[in-house]
């Protein structure tokens, strides 16, 4: 039975780990100088190089060689290793061996000496899957082991890793690997292979790994198992599900041209055609992110790893559109994207961020409050900024349309109509109620205060760190974003802070009247009114 290329290929010395050399050079050293830790945290992306380098880190270890050509995968132990039969070496895969009796048991082995080598290896795999009382049961182990005994961690999230473990190890980050190392890598694969394949191909598979060596070559294997004579870029596009970059092109251009009649139709296309969707959002996201950064620097060092004709493309477009303007559409097709997973029309989100990204986010018109008040009593920029808001609430021609006025940000809002805001925010959290769902609205009713800065926002949810938790995800954080963009009429970036008082430099706060909100908890207000429970008394209160 064929092996697959990803394990045939694996790395089996420092030399060949790619992408990693800061820490393969200092893992080198260490085993020179004879300073190894007792205990090692491998964390990063999957795919990257973590459990290769236990292994080699194992293999140099209990080599026989001389210490200079350690690991020599020509002794005894390295061959046992590198063949998974070496008993020393025990490896761990903490997503099903999580539990606290799990880790006891091998706390009880770890004080048998080894068998065959010099020292025991522990390789614990995504370790983050532990559960608490088996990170507690590991504590002292991993603190104080037997001098034979080494252990290597490895996670892809070391945030869920509890501080009293990770202070306990060494611990190495592992990066993502460029592309134009993943590309090189596969095309020595592809030659010693005796294959053929085209650079653009192998530079595509590269790019669609993004930064994972393992499934760039699992996706090359793919490849050359499903080719004839050469992997070529259309096999591997069609593969992805992917469109062609003239395709790409095209459609920035209709963005950047303002034609949105170009731009739908280049979907409609697509669907014709049984394109995936999804990753064209993906390819237009990445364009659009070489346009800003064209923009921004005029620097085509910075995309060296696109086409010369790509970074001249996206040169040329960059100076057809403002950078508010390109960065409003990376915000909004980003948000297409999390918006067509499981959507009934899944062309809809795309569509809607086309029109959005050139007609202007919706507006909604200036409060009656504003309107309705005198002249004389607004201040010169409260009648500008009423003015604008009420000017833009009506219909626009393109004609009367400028490129820098879509996705511009407005002046920082004044002390007025930042009051205003404050002032409808039951109308606020009922739009996003109806965009983002009740628990959205439920962690937004902590709110005690607000600041505006530009194009900036940020929520103070006093003492309420769950809100923060839950409002800080990504996902959640662009919901909001939309909703309040949505809600001002122009696009807006949302912090969320805690404490009762709102920053932002150069801000307006829209604090009330009265000082920070004091009273009963807003979510205890919120389940009442919103969800009818009732709130009992607790004991003490029984007693009074």
């Amino acid at each position: 039975m064929s092996t697959t290329l990803y394990r045939k290929w694996r790395s089996q010395n420092f030399e060949e780990i790619i992408g990693q050399e800061h820490v393969t050079r200092t893992l080198r050293n260490a085993l020179r100088e004879g300073r190894l830790a007792h205990a090692y945290l491998f964390s990063g992306p999957r795919g990257t190089g973590k459990t290769s380098t236990a292994r080699i880190l194992a293999k140099a270890l209990n080599c026989t060689a001389d210490e200079a050509a350690r690991p020599c995968n020509q002794c005894a132990h390295c061959t046992a290793i590198s063949e998974g039969r070496f008993v020393d070496l025990i490896e761990i895969d903490a997503a099903s061996n999580n539990s606290v009796d799990d880790v006891r048991e091998l706390r009880d082995k770890v004080n048998f000496r080894p068998a065959d080598g010099e020292v025991k290896i522990y390789i614990i795999d995504e370790v983050h899957m532990l559960s608490g009382a088996a990170f507690n049961a590991l504590l002292k182990t991993l603190e104080e082991p037997p001098d034979y005994v080494r252990f290597i961690l490895a996670t892809t999230e070391p945030h869920k890793i509890p501080a009293t473990v990770l202070s306990r190890c060494q611990r190495f980050d592992f990066r993502r690997i460029p592309v134009a190392e993943i590309a090189g890598h596969l095309r020595h694969i592809v030659n010693e292979e005796q294959r053929q394949a085209e650079d653009e191909a192998l530079t595509a598979i590269a790019r669609s790994a993004q930064g994972c060596m393992r499934d760039a070559v699992s996706l090359l294997d793919q490849m050359i198992s499903s080719s004839v004579d050469v992997v070529t870029f259309e096999q591997v596009q069609e593969a992805l599900g992917a469109v062609s970059m003239q395709h790409v092109a095209a459609f920035v251009d209709a963005l950047a041209d303002q034609n949105v009649p170009g731009g739908l139709a280049l979907i409609h296309g697509l669907i014709a055609s049984g394109a995936s969707l999804s990753e064209f959002c993906r390819q237009v996201i990445e364009h659009l992110r070489g346009v800003l950064v064209q923009a921004l620097t005029h620097d085509p060092s910075l995309l060296a790893e696109l086409p010369a004709e790509s970074r001249a493309l996206m040169e040329r477009q960059a100076n057809r559109m403002s950078s508010a303007r390109i960065l409003f559409a990376i915000r909004r097709f980003t948000t297409a994207l999390q918006e067509m997973k499981g959507e009934f029309q899944p062309q809809l989100p795309l569509e809607m961020a086309l029109i959005e990204s050139i007609e202007g986010p919706p507006v909604v018109a200036a409060p009656a409050a504003v309107q309705s008040q005198p002249a004389q009593a607004k201040s010169p920029a409260a009648q500008a900024n009423a003015h604008h808001v009420v000017q833009q609430g009506g219909a626009q021609s393109k004609a009367a349309r400028t490129d820098d006025s879509i996705g511009t940000p407005a002046a920082p809002i004044d002390e007025q109509a930042v009051e205003q805001l404050r002032l409808r925010m039951r109308d606020f959290l009922k739009l996003v109620k109806t965009r983002c769902g009740i628990q959205v609205q439920g962690y937004l009713n902590s709110w005690r205060d607000i600041a505006i800065a530009g194009d900036r926002a940020a929520f103070a949810l006093g003492n309420n760190e769950f809100s923060l938790q839950m409002l800080t995800k990504p996902e959640t954080q662009a919901l909001v974003e939309g909703v309040l963009s949505e809600f001002l009429g122009t696009p807006f970036t949302v912090e969320f802070q805690i404490g009762d008082r709102a920053r932002l430099a150069m801000a307006v706060n829209a604090a009330p009247a009265s000082g920070p909100r004091t009273g009963p908890d807003p979510l205890v207000e919120f389940a009442v009114s919103e969800l009818h429970a009732e709130v009992k008394p607790g004991k003490s209160e029984k007693g009074k």
